[in-house]
């Protein structure tokens, strides 16, 4: 007799139902994003990679660890910790029994401010996204030590206070968990009760990913437009589990992809180099061709909600030198590094830096600039006249300093 066909898109929508049930997630995309991640991980073995899943918030009681505790009755062989090894989490990928699901509470109690480094486990988290990443490891006793190579290849989802690492955000899909507003209610999770429930589901999303797993090994899910590089490789799972499911799921899920991406990318901190790249285009040289470092450090140090007036942790402000030591890092078009050349202003000839030489970098590190008008451009940058600023002068006359200094200034080294 043949078997029944599993409604992948019903079981689907019965899943996104039991988190419903216990969890507040901060938007839709969050559900669809959570309930593919828990399908996904029962096709973990056909997959190239697969997307760590981090739920995070700012402070405790945010509904985090309820959040992975609905994820552990959903998903296989599925392993709680709140703290482990590097050396545990690589044993226990590689034990008997096929490919864990790790579930990693309090990950701040790792990553955290007061945590230290936690190379190795961040080493362990970072190559285990990808299919075949393996490291190696001495085993034995004493003396008497050998080598063994140890896959880090698993699923895993994390809980926690604060932020992660930079390497681990971009291979994660990121909920921001918050408090339950007096209108959001979910109901009280029993474990004796509701695991049971839980795991029924998991039992059904293993059956109805055996009935798919050919298909999905051979899926190349099509990603929605402007999405590449890693944030398609950590959506691709995802998408390739939706596209299987059918039904309303491979239109929600690309929603959720892009929704999700986009609110990682406003969300993420940029390092310091790139948010002085993008500060010098969009607030300082504005279409200027060149400016010598006083002025730029002038208008840095003015700026709302930056960092340059008070680096250190004693208020001191961006200098030359630190303004030269982080643009260093960067190469000018012929691949040589930025460096401040001399800048004619008038009869003087400060140290200064040429747009020229920035646009490579500008090109490779920045986001898209904002759309602004040509004046509205010119009259926020402090332009230079005879070394002197005129950023207090009236927009008029900032415009007219524009067009006078800019064919004053002459390249002399």
């Amino acid at each position: 007799m043949t078997p029944t066909p599993i409604d992948g898109a019903a079981l689907l929508d019965e899943v996104e139902a039991f988190h419903r049930r216990f969890n507040v997630f901060p938007t839709e995309a969050a559900y669809v994003a959570v309930t593919l991640w828990d399908a996904h991980a029962h096709l973990i073995d056909v997959f190239d990679g697969t997307a760590r899943l981090a739920f995070l918030s700012p402070e405790p009681g945010s509904g985090k660890s309820r959040a992975l505790e609905i994820v552990e009755t959903l998903t296989p062989r599925a392993a709680t910790t709140v703290n482990a090894s590097a050396n545990a989490l690589f044993r226990l990928v590689e034990a008997d029994g096929g490919t864990p699901t790790l579930l990693f509470d309090e990950i701040d109690t790792v990553f955290g401010p007061k945590a230290g480094g936690n190379e190795e486990v961040r080493g362990f988290l970072n190559s285990g996204y990808r299919r075949g990443a393996k490291s190696l490891r001495c085993v034995g006793d004493g003396s008497n030590q050998s080598t063994e190579w140890f896959s880090s290849f698993c699923a895993v989802a994390m809980a926690g206070l604060g932020s992660l690492p930079d390497t681990i955000l971009t291979r994660s899909v990121i909920i921001r968990m918050r408090k339950k507003a007096p209108n959001e209610k979910v109901s009280p999770y029993r474990r004796r009760v509701h695991e049971k429930q839980g795991n029924a589901l998991r039992d059904r999303l293993a059956d109805w990913a055996a009935t798919v797993r050919d298909e999905v090994a051979q899926a190349w899910p099509e990603m929605p437009e402007g999405v590449s590089d890693r944030p398609a490789d950590v959506w691709e799972p995802l998408l390739a589990v939706a596209d299987a499911a059918g039904g309303h799921w491979p239109e929600r899920a690309r929603v959720a992809c892009v929704d999700l991406i986009k609110a990682a990318q406003e969300g993420d901190e940029a390092s310091l180099g790139v948010r002085l790249l993008t500060d010098l285009r969009d607030k300082v040289f504005c279409g200027a061709d060149r400016m010598p470092s006083a002025a730029i450090l002038e208008v840095l140090h003015r700026l709302d909600e930056a960092p340059w007036a008070d680096m250190n942790d004693d208020g001191k402000p961006l200098t030359s030198r630190g303004l030269s030591k982080i643009l260093k890092q960067y190469v000018r078009p012929d691949n040589t590094p930025i460096q401040p050349r001399s800048v004619r202003v008038g009869s003087g000839t400060p140290k200064g830096y040429y747009a020229e030489d920035l646009a490579d970098a500008w090109d490779r590190y920045c986001p898209p600039p904002p759309e602004k008008s040509a004046t509205s451009a010119t009259s926020a940058t402090p332009q230079v006249n005879e070394g002197e600023s005129v950023a207090e002068g009236p927009s008029e006359s900032r415009h007219m300093s524009t067009e006078t200094d800019t064919r004053q200034l002459r390249i002399v080294g």
